[in-house]
């Protein structure tokens, strides 16, 4: 029961032992204590200051990585509309000189062909005219068996030359 009713004495000396642990708190303990939860407090601060420049920074590059992408993709494009163009002119460039090979063989094949059909006139000519000897030998033969029929072959021909 003395505990649940303290006599003076014993609240007087709790009471000054109290404020004796206060004042040596505060000289020794409170300024340390006070100087370390400020400290925790700016550390917490920077930390959180550091955080925003870091946000920032991580703002600033998505920004700039969305750039190069695009800078990235505006050149992709650039360089296959530039192959783009390249193929077609290949193509056309390959079409052109296509057409003008064919041309050539085209041209090359009718020259041959006027070429062949020129011998081959040349040699039915040739042919014609040989046969057309034979066949006037054979005439002359028959015809100047008869003596009579070569001296009025020979008066005819010698009148013709006359006159011309």
């Amino acid at each position: 029961m003395d505990l649940v009713t303290p006599s003076i004495g014993l609240v007087f000396w709790t009471s000054l032992a109290f404020i004796c642990l206060l004042i040596l708190l505060r000289k020794f303990a409170w300024k340390p204590i006070l100087g370390a939860i400020h400290e925790r407090e700016q550390s917490i601060d920077e930390a959180l200051n550091k955080a925003e420049l870091a946000k920032q920074e991580m703002a600033r590059l998505t920004a700039q990585n969305q750039d190069l992408m695009q800078q990235a993709r505006a050149e992709r494009d650039e360089i296959l509309k530039e192959a783009k163009t390249l193929k077609d002119g290949i193509l056309n460039e390959a079409k052109k000189q296509a057409q003008v090979e064919g041309s050539k063989l085209i041209e090359k094949a009718k020259i041959e062909i006027e070429n062949q059909k020129k011998a081959a006139l040349a040699e039915v000519k040739d042919q014609v005219s040989t046969l057309s000897l034979e066949i006037a030998e054979r005439v002359l033969r028959t015809q100047l068996d008869d003596k009579s029929k070569q001296e009025a072959l020979v008066a005819n021909l010698l009148k013709d030359v006359e006159l011309n």
